[in-house]
């Protein structure tokens, strides 16, 4: 008989997604007005964490550039470096940097695009300053 409970968080092996625990921490401090301590970034995800996997992942989170932190009675509290459009950016800019064939990503990234997304992607790029001369 499965668990239901390791069904609902991560499938019928109960293991979460890679990275999954780590973007849902990253979620809950985005939303966030101020930085947070563990034991309120903890409060605020769903799936019964304990404090101390809390805390290691804002440990790592921390050790990785991706959060700053500051002195918070006994411990820290937590802010992300980055707001989350600009984290996306950095992730989407580190992908394409990855690929052997840039043009091939891009195109098929366009490609896949809606078409509200591309009339938005236009858009920019239409905003763009034409003498940027940067290469990029």
């Amino acid at each position: 008989m499965r668990d239901r409970k390791s069904e609902e968080i991560g499938g019928a092996t109960g293991r979460r997604a890679r990275g999954e625990l780590e973007s849902g921490v990253l979620a809950a401090l985005w939303a966030a007005d101020a930085p947070l301590t563990a034991r309120q970034v903890q409060e605020r995800l769903s799936g019964g964490l304990a404090y101390t996997t809390v805390l290691t992942i804002l440990s790592r989170l921390y050790d990785k550039g991706m959060l700053v932190r500051r002195p918070a009675g006994r411990g820290y509290a937590y802010a992300p470096v980055r707001d989350e459009a600009s984290e996306t950016a950095v992730r989407m800019h580190s992908l394409l940097e990855r690929g052997s064939d840039r043009e091939a990503v891009l195109t098929r990234f366009v490609s896949e695009l809606s078409q509200a997304d591309e009339q938005l992607l236009h858009r920019l790029l239409g905003e763009q300053d034409p003498g940027r001369g940067d290469g990029q």
